[in-house]
């Protein structure tokens, strides 16, 4: 069938809508008509090639929509199921997903980094230069910036008809990894006291998190106003604007009794804040990485400080993420009003316009946007 899809051709040039072929689901696929996509800044890392990807590439990972066909011997989901994506589809095999870590799961590392389906395809394709079909790979098994996409069995977690698509969407990536990086990763527990540098989409996740675990302080920490202004909303007790700061060390050792904070989370992706979010951590206390920095970029720190202090310093992939029972955990909590997910949403968009929403995420202008499937061109804004 012919779809339009978000296709990257090339690091640093933003993708082209195009009309390209998808395939039927093979034995243990699902085709899934994609309702809303998130727009994350995994898809803008992947434009910029900070996550290295192989192009040309149908982007998308973040999405939710409805099942129109299952391939042979797909039991997990029906026709007209509502679903989220799952982009680590673990394979329940490996050594990780044996011992409940599929969020680290081997296998779908290695598919991510070769673009295929675990049958070594991939359903999308178009005309070649030479006339013969050109493959078209697939992001980390999903490729949900496309009106239908075609994704394995397990790649798909079955959600209540009562969820909108766009809360849906984003809570199988932003949601997910920012709140299980409190709550899982990090394993907060009531009265901690917590720094989050970076209030972008997922870093107000961990903010939400943070909430949720019962923390006593929360400090929020970016260099835009705007986004310290957002995390407030979200729960922040304390904002330190650190571009009016020549020191945030000391400011957040003002907030803490001299002591840091017990848990920091690194939500941006730059060793300068890596070695912040250590600096302003407390002795025996954690340092949590959640932004994904470039491959080969290495964070300095002291080697005298590691056994002296005591600091316990891990990284949260995908918020430790069991989807089958992590996102409809995280969907009761925003029934029950405890997380804000749709106030998540800044800006909706059609897929024509993604070049515009992934320009609007890089300034910084954005807490969530959401590509909503079949709306025309709207400028963006909620």
């Amino acid at each position: 069938m012919k779809v339009r899809a978000a296709v990257l051709n090339e690091e640093n040039v933003m993708p082209s809508i195009e009309t390209v072929t998808l395939a039927d689901p093979a034995e243990g696929q699902v085709r899934v008509k994609v309702m809303a996509a998130g727009v994350c800044h995994s898809d803008l890392s992947a434009v910029r090639g900070v996550i290295p990807q192989t192009m040309p590439l149908v982007l998308g990972h973040e999405g939710a929509g409805i099942v129109e066909a299952v391939g042979e011997g797909v039991t997990r989901v029906s026709v007209g199921d509502h679903v989220i994506f799952s982009w680590v589809p673990s394979c329940g095999e490996c050594y990780f997903c044996q011992h409940e870590r599929p969020d680290m799961c081997d296998h779908a590392f290695m598919l991510a980094t070769l673009g295929t389906l675990p049958d070594g395809t991939t359903p999308f394709s178009r005309p070649g230069q030479d006339g013969d079909t050109e493959d078209l790979y697939m992001f980390s098994q999903t490729s949900c910036l496309a009106e239908y996409t075609v994704v394995p069995e397990k790649g798909v977690v079955p959600i209540g008809k009562d969820v909108p698509f766009e809360v849906a969407a984003i809570t199988g990536c932003a949601v997910m990894t920012g709140v299980g990086a409190a709550l899982k990763s990090a394993g907060l527990t009531p009265g901690r006291r917590v720094a989050v540098i970076g209030c972008g989409g997922v870093g107000l996740n961990v903010i939400q998190g943070a909430r949720l675990a019962g923390a006593s302080q929360i400090i929020a920490m970016d260099h835009d106003e705007r986004k310290l202004d957002d995390a407030r909303r979200f729960g922040a007790t304390h904002t330190i604007a650190t571009a009016q700061l020549g020191d945030p060390i000391s400011a957040v050792l003002d907030l803490t009794d001299g002591l840091g904070v017990d848990d920091a989370f690194e939500v941006v992706g730059r060793p300068e804040t890596i070695q912040l979010a250590y600096g302003i951590t407390r002795k025996a206390g954690q340092i949590v990485v959640v932004g994904v920095a470039k491959m080969g970029v290495n964070v300095e720190l002291s080697a005298f400080a590691l056994p002296a202090e005591a600091k316990h310093i891990t990284g949260s992939w995908y918020g430790q993420a069991v989807a089958d029972t992590d996102f409809p955990r995280l969907l009761e909590y925003y029934r029950q009003g405890d997380l804000r997910i749709e106030e998540l949403i800044s800006h909706r968009f059609a897929l024509e316009e993604l070049p515009e929403a992934l320009e609007a995420l890089e300034r910084g202008e954005v807490r969530r946007a959401v590509i909503v499937m079949g709306q025309q061109g709207s400028g963006g804004e909620a």
